[in-house]
């Protein structure tokens, strides 16, 4: 059984239960409050509000209003019951401006009660006396309201009906048998309150008029118009305020609700129905954290590592680990000037921390890379966007801004940690592989072999211009051997250089696609934590609403 069955039946309301959904709902609200509309919640903000209110006032009361429009006989309705002339009745319309109030038993306990309900001191009277013995005694607890004509010509009138029927726990409809099909009641009023009908009561008034055939006819077409306006269930009952035995319906009807002690908790419970089925149309189907999918990430990690210039910085990684193999497997003679060159990658002012004056924390300085282009923004903009879209995409679309502005959130700060990602990602080109090593003491091995052959070939000249000896010496073939040293060392030194190349390429491809994977992890992580973590912060949130929801409708 539905709850909004629950009230309208005969089922009791539990307290605690109601205490329970009432904290979910406000929930709830805390929830999504950050991010829907304040005009979607107003409502559920009101519900909480006035229940909060009304459960901290005395249960053992029950507040009924009777509401009518000009002409109905409300408060002849309402003297009627209370059996003493308490609320003006005239010709003139409209009589009734503020709303009067009577208490069965006595007034003191019920003073906190009217006075959050609104009703002044000067219009509170009380019904039971000593005279009337226990004749009184079935409505002890009931607080009967006389409210200004819902129709009034007073603007003031028609606020002040609203105001009251949302904090009254049950409501009579007063109607006559000239208007009781008006079509102001039914859809601006009675319509409204279809999940209350559990509260309900819709009095025909000035029966007395009436044959009784006539009567039940009326009635039967009453009832077909509350059943219209979704309040099936609801008693409708005949009355006249002329003739004191066709109260008894609405008395005996009213004695129960007294005694039942249950009407507050039940418009309660009401208003927390009526109140989730206008929340329920903001909440879908469920929306896991990780709704945003890889395909999505992925695209937005592509867009930020083109904005943030991955592709010329593992261009840079490339070259710097040919500059740096050449300086280190060259020539030895050429080292030297090819260290006069720059770093690639110290032009980029990357992986350079710098100490500061003040304190010896390390600062990590802005790369040079170039900004972004309006293309490349526009990319990255659009990326930001589908994220915000997919997680968009199973939920109610009042979410879809809030998930855009969360998408969106931290665009001022990506650029900077776009950056910083980049400034601080170790690239893995400051590890020097063994074979360089080798590879360089070869060639100083080779540049030795070549220097002896030339000094060796020099001195044998010299010598033999000063006529100490001829030019001569160890010879390989017909070749002499100093010659053999300067040539071979050179051509071999050379002939190492072009054997390495395609191994220090082959490195260069390597370094290029490290780097590459290490700054797209790390712009993927910025990205995480920079477009997508906001996104997943509301869908967390949206989950807990919708569970929350789930507790307020007693799913």
């Amino acid at each position: 059984m539905s709850l909004v069955e629950k009230v309208r039946g005969t089922d009791r309301v539990d307290a605690e239960d109601l205490s329970r959904r009432l904290e979910a709902l406000t929930r709830f609200l805390r929830l999504v409050d950050p991010y829907l509309p304040d005009s979607e919640l107003v409502t559920a903000h009101t519900v909480v509000e006035r229940a909060s209110g009304r459960l901290t006032l005395s249960l053992e009361h029950t507040v009924v209003a009777l509401v009518g429009s000009t002409g109905s006989g409300k408060s002849s309705l309402f003297n009627a019951l209370a059996r003493f002339k308490l609320s003006p009745v005239g010709v003139r319309r409209p009589t009734t401006g503020t709303a009067h109030a009577v208490v069965w038993g006595p007034l003191e306990p019920a003073s906190r009660l009217l006075d959050w309900v609104g009703v002044l001191p000067r219009q509170r009277f009380v019904r039971e006396s000593a005279l009337d013995g226990d004749d009184e005694a079935a409505l002890r607890g009931l607080v009967l309201l006389d409210l200004p004509d819902f129709d009034s010509v007073e603007q003031a009138h028609q606020l002040e009906v609203d105001r009251l029927l949302g904090l009254v726990d049950q409501i009579v409809w007063v109607v006559d048998p000239q208007k009781y099909g008006d079509r102001i009641l039914h859809r601006a009023y009675i319509s409204q309150f279809n999940t209350h009908a559990g509260v309900t009561i819709v009095v025909l008034n000035q029966a007395d008029r009436l044959t009784t055939a006539d009567t039940e006819t009326v009635l039967t077409d009453l009832r077909r118009l509350v059943d219209e306006d979704g309040l099936t269930g609801a008693p409708v009952l005949a009355s006249s305020a002329k003739q004191p035995g066709m109260l008894g319906d609405l008395r005996n009807a009213l004695e129960t609700t007294v005694a039942g002690r249950q009407a507050a908790l039940r418009r309660l419970a009401a208003d927390l129905d009526a109140a989730s089925e206008e929340l329920a149309a903001m909440m879908g189907p469920p929306a896991a954290e990780d709704e945003v999918d890889r395909a999505t990430v992925r695209q937005l990690t592509e867009t930020l590592a083109a904005s943030a210039g991955v592709p010329a910085v593992a261009d840079a990684a490339a070259a710097a680990y040919r500059h740096r193999a050449a300086a280190a497997t060259g020539w030895p003679l050429v080292r030297g000037l090819r260290r006069l060159r720059p770093d690639p990658l110290r032009k980029l002012h990357l992986g350079e921390p710098v100490k500061t004056d003040a304190v010896s924390t390390d600062v990590v300085p802005r790369t040079s890379l170039p900004e972004a282009d309006a293309a490349q923004k526009s990319a990255v903009g659009l990326s930001v966007r589908a994220v915000a879209a997919r997680a968009a995409a199973p939920l109610p679309e009042v979410w879809a801004p809030a998930l855009n502005a969360a998408a969106r959130s931290r665009d001022g700060d990506l650029p900077d940690a776009l950056d910083r990602a980049i400034g601080t990602t170790d690239l893995g080109t400051d590890h020097q592989p063994a074979w360089w090593r080798v590879a360089g003491v070869a060639q100083w091995v080779l540049l030795a072999t070549a220097t002896t052959g030339l000094i060796w070939l020099l001195l044998g000249y010299v010598m033999s211009a000063l006529g100490l000896s001829e030019i001569g010496g160890p010879e390989v073939g017909s070749v002499p051997l100093s010659t053999v040293l300067l040539l071979g060392g050179l051509f071999a030194g050379l002939l190492v250089w072009l054997l390495l190349k395609p191994l220090v390429e082959i490195g260069g491809r390597r370094a290029r696609r490290r780097a590459e994977q290490r700054l797209r992890a790390a712009i993927t992580d910025v990205g995480r934590g920079y477009v997508v973590a906001p996104v997943r912060e509301v869908l967390n949130a949206y989950a807990q609403a919708r569970e929350a929801l789930g507790v307020v409708r007693s799913e």
